[in-house]
């Protein structure tokens, strides 16, 4: 879930037990700052972001798209499915060039090793659609 830059540091101060003291201090800058930044009044400066993501234990990336919950729980199932469809696809393509390779593999054979991966790109594909 997308939150604003100032509640993302909100939460994540308030989880590391930090007040906007201490958040303010690691950062050199005063505690009304950090204050105005957790109510979306102003933000940080862009040199003091990696320091920032750091002290909260954040990726640069997190901190910048306003992510850092993971994703719901019925998300995870859906990552996993479309992980091990492409997973498998690239499996099927692997194993008809390394089986070709080795000369133990029939054209019939690698035809419906592919038919299998591309089944899965496809259900993949129609999946994210």
């Amino acid at each position: 879930m997308k939150k604003t830059l100032g509640a993302l540091i909100a939460q994540t101060r308030k989880e590391k037990g930090m007040t906007q003291l201490e958040l303010a201090e690691k950062l050199g800058v005063t505690d009304k700052a950090v204050s105005k930044w957790e109510r979306d009044l102003s933000c940080p400066d862009i040199q003091s972001l990696p320091t920032l993501a750091e002290v909260l234990g954040l990726s640069l990336e997190e901190l910048m798209q306003g992510k850092n919950d993971p994703p719901h729980q019925e998300e995870a199932p859906i990552a996993l499915v479309n992980t091990i469809l492409r997973a498998v696809a690239l499996a099927m393509g692997v194993a008809v060039v390394a089986l070709s390779v080795l000369d133990v593999l029939d054209g019939k054979a690698a035809i419906s090793l592919l038919g299998v991966g591309l089944a899965c790109l496809a259900l993949y594909s129609l999946q994210k659609g």
